[in-house]
């Protein structure tokens, strides 16, 4: 089972029909919609501030949400894929937004509805970034408009294959030899 904490007298709050990994982490202020996955060894750490995460949100292995106190809080919209070992440190992440594995989002920054963060890209603080767009690098810069329709297809088909993979885990655990 997930290692849930309270702490300063914070409890976090949990959807239904979510998915939580034995060894994920959730601490503190911290809110999970319906449908979600927190995937092995993320954590989630309410202790200094808020945390909300919407409804359908995948929080892939090895991701780290973390605030700083008094100042920042993380925010993430629905229908959002947060990719192996990313770090968001309190910043808003718009609904079918995508961060790449291992991409880091400082706070304050924003990343619109549907944009792409690609894999090690490095979100300064304060940054924003347009709705449907790709950003990579470090400091990441935008390279590239996408189609709307195009972004929303990419990001709900990721989106949707982690529920998928999610449902692998309530299966009944095959006991034929």
């Amino acid at each position: 089972m997930a290692l849930i904490k309270t702490v300063r007298g914070f409890a976090p709050k949990i959807g239904k029909n979510c998915f939580l990994a034995e060894n994920a982490t959730i601490i503190g202020d911290t809110v999970i919609g319906d449908g979600c996955s927190i995937w092995f060894n993320a954590v989630l750490r309410g202790d200094v501030n808020s945390i909300r995460v919407g409804n359908h949100v995948n929080i892939q292995d090895g991701a780290v949400l973390h605030t700083l106190y008094q100042k920042s809080t993380v925010e993430i919209g629905d229908h959002v894929s947060i990719g192996h070992n990313v770090t968001i440190h309190g910043a808003t992440i718009h609904n079918y937004a995508l961060i790449g594995m291992g991409a880091t989002v400082l706070d304050g920054a924003v990343v619109g509805e549907g944009a792409i963060v690609a894999a090690n890209a490095l979100v300064l603080s304060n940054t924003v970034i347009e709705p449907n767009t790709i950003w990579a690098g470090v400091p990441a810069k935008c390279v590239k408009k996408v189609d709307k329709q195009q972004s929303v297809e990419i990001n709900q088909r990721i989106a949707h294959n982690y529920a998928m993979y999610a449902s692998w885990y309530t299966e009944e655990p095959n006991t034929t030899e």
